[in-house]
């Protein structure tokens, strides 16, 4: 087979060590500047790693597998090996209800093995994709995946290429699509083998995490390579349905041809030539609806991205929280939450204090389908980002969770839930490494320490990265679905879904067809999705609200229909979907 790699930094050779035998490669002139590559023979499974300049053995920059982890030798995998067990004609974006998930704490397992085993409790759940959070290798056995290097390979205690693959067939066997979240803003800290190779990153920009992965400096034409192959290959080669690509805001890019936009034409393109729908969904905190406007309409061409802004706007009418980037929605939370379901941001040309700026451009409503917008009540960031780590669930009533589940299920975006959201799950998502530099692990835990107690945390009740036991914490509990009050709440989210299924005005996406009222002071909204109605009173005691005439299809605790005079009586923190025919 042909061993390839591009080493520009390599001043005169470049060796590869192959099963412990040492073969030397030529330039490749005719593959472009900077490669390097010879032939040897070789089959899967294979251990091998390039020598630059006779340094030390390192990783292939793209490496399929790191069987012993990200420092360790790379391994051969042979795609054409695999059995898939079931055909798939893919299953696109639109009218998809998506279910965000870590391989490493949905069972105490960890594995992909594991989670297969729960896919038809979300066949009865009714959602469409599964969400999988980042898969690449990175440090130890247990983290959130957002530290990861290798972009090409899978994280080999999660089950490696193969357990993936396994997953990914047993999901499609089940009708379900599978997203994956993969990370191009940055490298994890620990593990990152690729500088010696080359100018994969720049000191041009700077970002959070340092350097800036290289989109245009000199050398970006083959970084930006790198990463358009790598994400093809995960379409391509583990079937792998639409990528959500973190934090797109943070990519620093100023060619012409910005990468996103050449991504998705290339994720289109293969899509045809798959005959299956392909997507690409953004997290962005731009609230800039160029991210996913057409590329023919001077759009970046993507298919949704999540909507901050709605999820900021519930998250205060539920919490009543008002810190940090919560400040502006709190002044009136159901003002806010009405603009974000009707014209998708808050912030669309608006003043944001936190940002001290104004922020946004306005969603042109005419143009733009409300399911290019993710909407949610909680994901792995806006838990997993609190100090300790804690649920809706774990401060807010079983009605307001259902409340919260009304209004991201009617809602006119592509609605997400976080794992065990369903069930109103009371385990908590911590924020968790597994780094095994320990000056790096002193660093992480004391880093979270420092950021929280200058909020006023003890540092004592921040939970330490480090220690096994935050991981442990935040796996699911199995045992809670069957168990009051989890099981209603699980039945409520399973009527919700059957329900957009079934009634296609909750599918509409024309944002300007939505009819909303509410009053903040005594915290109910309710909204109009063609001939359905939805009405959630948020408040510890009942409301009225004047509704005229419907029967009640759907509802958390008993509602009576609509009296003589159309006026709704709606319990304390409840919530029902009404319908005109």
């Amino acid at each position: 087979m042909r061993f390839e790699v591009w080493a520009p930094h390599a001043a005169d050779r470049v060796t590869l060590r192959l099963e412990g035998a040492d073969v030397e490669l030529e330039r490749d002139p005719g593959r472009g500047a900077g490669w390097w590559s010879v032939e040897a023979r070789a089959s899967g499974g294979a251990r091998y790693g390039y020598a630059l300049d006779g340094g030390p053995v390192l990783p292939d920059p793209r490496s399929r597998r790191q069987p012993d982890g990200p420092d360790g030798p790379s391994a051969l995998v042979d795609h054409r090996a695999h059995h898939w067990r079931h055909g798939w004609a893919g299953r696109d974006l639109r009218g998809a209800v998506l279910y965000e998930l870590h391989i490493g704490t949905y069972t105490g397992a960890g594995t992909f093995d594991a989670a297969a085993e729960h896919l038809g409790h979300l066949v009865e759940l009714g959602v469409t994709h599964v969400e999988l959070m980042p898969l690449c290798p990175f440090p130890g056995t247990h983290g959130w995946g957002y530290e990861g290097v290798s972009p090409w390979a899978v994280h080999e205690p999660y089950g490696g290429p193969e357990g993936l693959k396994r997953f990914v067939d047993a999901a499609h066997g089940h009708g379900l699509g599978v997203v994956l979240d993969v990370v191009h803003n940055h490298l994890g800290p620990s593990g990152n083998h690729l500088p010696p190779f080359g100018p994969y990153f720049t000191d041009t920009h700077r970002t959070p995490w340092g350097s800036a992965v290289n989109l245009d400096a000199p050398g970006s034409d083959e970084v930006r390579a790198y990463l358009l192959e790598s994400a093809l290959s995960w379409l391509r080669d583990y079937r792998i349905d639409g990528l959500r690509l973190d934090a797109v805001h943070a990519l620093a890019d100023s060619r012409a041809l910005p990468f996103l936009e050449e991504l998705s034409a290339a994720v289109d393109d293969l899509a045809a030539l798959l005959s299956r729908p392909l997507f690409l969904i953004a997290e962005s905190d731009l609230c800039d609806p160029r991210t996913t406007a057409p590329r023919a309409e001077g759009g970046l061409g993507l298919r949704a991205q999540w909507n901050d802004d709605f999820h900021h706007a519930l998250h205060t009418a539920l919490t009543g929280e008002s810190q940090g980037y919560y400040a502006d929605f709190a002044k009136a939370p159901l003002a806010a939450l009405a603009k974000t379901l009707t014209r998708a941001f808050f912030h669309d040309g608006t003043y944001s204090s936190f940002r001290g700026r104004v922020h946004g451009r306005p969603v042109d409503r005419t143009r733009t389908p409300a399911h290019r917008f993710v909407g949610y009540a909680q994901t792995h960031d806006q838990i997993g980002n609190r100090a300790t780590g804690d649920r809706l669930s774990q401060s807010l009533s079983p009605g307001l969770l259902a409340c919260a589940a009304a209004l991201v299920l009617t809602s006119p975006f592509t609605p997400m839930l976080f794992m065990g959201e369903e069930w109103g799950a009371r385990t908590p998502w911590q924020f968790f490494t597994d780094h095994q530099d320990p000056e790096l692990a002193a660093a992480v835990r004391e880093g979270r320490r420092r950021e929280f107690t200058s909020h006023g945390w003890a540092a004592a009740d921040v939970p330490d990265p480090q220690d096994p036991a935050t991981r442990d914490r935040s796996c699911l509990d199995w045992t809670e679905p069957a168990r009051a009050p989890h099981a209603g709440l699980l039945a409520w989210h399973r009527e919700l879904i059957a329900l957009r299924r079934a009634q296609p005005d909750l599918s509409d996406p024309d944002l300007a067809a939505l009819r909303v009222a509410y009053d903040e002071e005594a915290r109910w909204i309710a909204y109009r999705r063609g001939d359905l109605r939805i009405a959630v009173n948020l408040a510890a005691e009942p409301a009225r609200i004047a509704l005229g005439a419907g029967r009640v299809v759907a509802s958390w605790q008993r509602v009576a229909a609509p009296d003589e005079d159309g006026t709704l009586c709606l319990p304390p923190e409840s919530c029902a979907i009404l319908s005109d025919v």
